[in-house]
């Protein structure tokens, strides 16, 4: 019964709430609710994260996920500290650590835009499960940073994904140090896309959704996709990629659609300019 209780625990820890959008489709907001510890995150709620994400991902009327923390004070505040501390061996940790990846490659294989919204502490597992949404927008409160060497590991994983973000130097820096930035600071270093006020976090947020939701939903699929294969391919074959994908596009009637819809709109504003005599 105890096993039990504990799972149950964890499950609750990563709570998703879907919505139906007016454009069309849903929107998967997905919440690390650990407020009292930070939304630290021990090795099974890596683990339930990735999978929710890896069940979100199935759904074929998705179109975007929101990825935050509950309250106000933490995205995601890292592993659990006082679990790491007991790890019995080597193995068990090196598992944990491949909890980690499997979290964050959960979001990087998530077939639609996922955003990260950001208050208060982000910090090593959490930093790097941010690190691996396609954008992020951060309050004025957040804090970043990679702790890890000042309990004496290193900074492993999605880690690697930081300096694509802030550059060497700056990365270098973080993992070295285990220093913590304040928003403003990670935000120069084009660490995040936007930099906003609490307040307005939410509403920054809803400005990405809805550009994403009135797109065409099968080419943010493939624009997705070939986000991924340009960071792994030379430029001479991410523009073939590019060439190709956009040869898929057109097996649907998607372009053809918008871009009609697009064009009555543009004879729809002519007209009422003429009848306005401008």
């Amino acid at each position: 019964m105890a096993a039990s209780h504990v799972d149950k625990t964890v499950e609750e820890m990563i709570l998703v709430r879907l919505e139906e959008r007016a454009e069309g489709g849903r929107v998967a907001y997905v919440t690390v609710d650990n407020a009292e510890k930070h939304n630290a995150l021990p090795v099974q709620g890596r683990a339930a994260l990735a999978r929710r994400m890896r069940e979100l991902a199935t759904d074929p009327e998705l179109r975007c996920v929101v990825l935050t923390g509950a309250g106000t004070k933490s995205f995601i505040g890292g592993a659990n500290i006082a679990e790491m501390s007991e790890f019995p061996d080597h193995n068990i940790a090196e598992n944990g650590s491949a909890t980690t990846h499997a979290a964050c490659d959960s979001v990087r294989r998530m077939p639609v835009p996922v955003i990260a919204r950001i208050a208060g502490y982000c910090l090593g597992a959490g930093m790097e499960i941010a690190t691996a949404c396609d954008m992020r927008v951060a309050a004025d409160n957040a804090k970043f940073g990679m702790p890890e060497v000042r309990y004496g590991v290193p900074s492993g994983m999605e880690a690697c994904l930081i300096p694509t973000l802030v550059g060497w130097g700056k990365a270098r820096e973080l993992v070295y140090t285990g220093d913590i930035i304040d928003a403003e600071e990670a935000y120069h270093f084009g660490y995040m896309e936007k930099l906003v006020p609490l307040e307005k976090l939410d509403e920054q947020v809803e400005k990405w959704v809805r550009s994403i939701c009135i797109s065409g939903p099968r080419a943010i699929r493939l624009q997705k996709e070939l986000i991924r294969d340009w960071e792994q391919m030379s430029v001479s074959d991410a523009v073939q990629a590019g060439i190709r994908s956009v040869g898929r596009a057109h097996t649907t009637d998607e372009p053809r659609r918008l871009m009609t819809a697009w064009r009555e709109q543009q004879r729809l504003k002519k007209l009422a300019r003429q009848q306005r005599g401008e």
